[in-house]
């Protein structure tokens, strides 16, 4: 090999080190299936700081922003959620909108199944009756705790009922 095409070859795998080294590490996804169908998002840049804590008023406002992925809910179908391992790590928890669905963080699970009518039925305060929604907003949140106080992420998805 002649000295030129030897410096060439060191040359490209240089800038291809270099190029690899500039790009952001990808974040950590989770992902919702009904059926056939799946969806990923990762959190909105707001809604995660790189591994620290959200602030409370970062993490209110990331419960309440309408979510970028949908996904159609047939009637009756089971939602399955999993999340990449690191957010199962520290623990994570299902709210519809702010209504928890997990009663305490799912710790080391990468996987969860929720009924959609438990995400679609809401019981009325007043009435005592339950209402159907047409649509909820679905919150995983990276969490130590079900207070709020140690939230590390928010992804969200927007969950369509479907006939």
């Amino acid at each position: 090999m002649s000295i030129r095409r030897a410096a060439a070859t060191i040359g490209a795998l240089s800038l291809g080190l270099v190029a690899l080294t500039a790009c952001d590490k990808p974040t950590a996804m989770a992902t919702v299936t009904v059926g056939s169908k799946t969806v990923q998002s990762e959190a909105a840049d707001k809604c995660y700081d790189g591994g620290k804590k959200l602030s409370q008023e970062f993490f209110l406002a990331c419960l309440q922003t309408t979510p970028k992925h949908h996904i159609t809910v047939p009637v009756g179908d089971t939602v399955r959620i999993g999340v990449d391992p690191s957010i199962a790590k520290k623990g994570w928890l299902i709210a519809q909108g702010t209504t928890l669905v997990t009663p305490e963080p799912l710790k080391d699970k990468t996987y969860w199944t929720v009924d959609s009518e438990t995400l679609f039925n809401a019981q009325d305060q007043q009435t005592g009756g339950t209402t159907t929604a047409k649509q909820v907003t679905l919150n995983i949140v990276e969490s130590a705790d079900t207070t709020g106080q140690a939230s590390f992420r928010v992804i969200q998805f927007n969950l369509i009922r479907g006939q």
